[in-house]
């Protein structure tokens, strides 16, 4: 298996593109440059303004989350490298956004598209994958879901996207599009300089690593936050400057968290490392519902707590300047999960501190 992955890699280098992956790649970058840049919302705050907090709201990508810009990244760098051509199965080890986001593009470009998922995903996750056009092979246990995808990969001739390894180096390598850029341009229209802090969540860790390296490498004076749930490996590793930190436990907040660093994160072009409780980011999710109107998923809660620490650490130093998170995904498929009293209350999380909490920041300015 190891030979022929080589053999093929050595071939897609060598060898020229041909006419069809020519075409999807057209067809990949002018669906990008076919698509509006996503709003950046002011949050309310109370104060006198010197400190602002935006939203850059990613749910309103194509298919709902920011992970759209990421599997259109992996398939061009899959098509420049002649790992894939016409008629290629494309298989994948995912139940998230990057699945849904993966199975739009494959349909764009006519290929057949599998995920292999825990047997336990819910169906609602499932039918976003279907009504994209693609298609799940449930296996347990959960952690093997990334051997099992290797394997469909080499029993139907296909390519193993194997986002875990690749897409750190995908984004490196795909210039046309990057967040960091993106909310540089939206501030610069509002007549705003480039922010103090832009702050997301971390899951693979690409979505930090091209935000961070980008601001890195054109000499931005912006800083890097990212924000971490319980039982996730990243905030220890990062502390503690162990790249193979592992915890062994699953995250609860949807999206971000892991149990061990995975590959594309690069924690050198991080500046902080915020931990947030599992039940402040629920709490937060809905708080960013009833205070701006943004239906998010519960990573933008996290994310909304991180923002709120460093608005108020400004705010005690006398500073100014812009906050910027990063909400990630729509909201809509947590209905019956994270906006469920029932759920929330199974799961042992109390919203009533944190709610009251975050209210007073927002009404008076005063965090704890």
């Amino acid at each position: 298996m190891v030979a022929a992955v080589v053999v093929r890699r050595l071939l897609g280098s060598i060898e020229a593109v041909t006419e069809w992956a020519r075409a999807a790649i057209a067809s990949l970058e002018a669906s990008r440059a076919d698509e509006e840049p996503t709003p950046l919302r002011r949050f309310p705050l109370p104060g006198d303004g010197s400190v602002e907090l935006f939203v850059k709201d990613e749910s309103l990508r194509p298919t709902g989350s920011l992970k759209h810009g990421f599997a259109r990244a992996l398939l061009l760098d899959a098509l420049r490298r002649g790992l894939v051509a016409e008629g290629t199965p494309l298989v994948e080890a995912t139940s998230g956004n990057l699945a849904v986001a993966t199975a739009y593009f494959a349909r764009m470009l006519g290929l057949p598209f599998t995920t292999v998922v825990p047997r336990r995903t819910g169906r609602a996750k499932l039918d976003r994958i279907e009504a994209h056009g693609g298609r799940w092979l449930p296996f347990d246990p959960p952690l093997a879901v990334y051997e099992r995808a290797a394997r469909l990969a080499e029993e139907t001739g296909g390519h193993h996207l194997d986002h875990l390894a690749a897409l750190g180096g995908a984004v490196d390598r795909d210039d046309g599009w990057n967040l960091a850029a993106e909310v540089l341009r939206d501030l610069d229209r509002l007549g705003r300089p480039a922010p103090a802090w832009v702050v997301t969540g971390v899951g693979t860790g690409a979505t930090s690593r091209a935000i961070g390296r980008h601001l890195r490498r054109h000499g931005h004076p912006t800083r890097l936050a990212v924000v971490d749930p319980e039982n996730s490996a990243y905030f220890p590793g990062w502390t503690t400057d162990c790249a193979d930190y592992a915890t062994g436990l699953p995250s609860r907040i949807e999206g971000i968290g892991r149990p061990r660093v995975e590959p594309p994160f690069d924690g050198e072009v991080v500046d902080l490392v915020i931990p947030v409780r599992d039940a402040v980011s629920v709490a937060a999710t809905r708080h960013l519902r009833a205070v701006a109107g943004l239906v998010a998923g519960p990573s933008a809660g996290a994310c909304l707590v991180g923002a709120f620490h460093l608005v108020a650490g400004m705010r005690a130093r006398g500073g100014s300047g812009a906050v910027v998170m990063v909400l990630g995904d729509s909201g809509l498929p947590y209905a019956d999960t994270y906006y469920d009293d029932g759920w929330v209350a199974a799961r042992g999380w109390d919203l009533t501190g944190p709610t009251a909490a975050l209210t007073r920041f927002t009404e008076d300015g005063t965090w704890p």
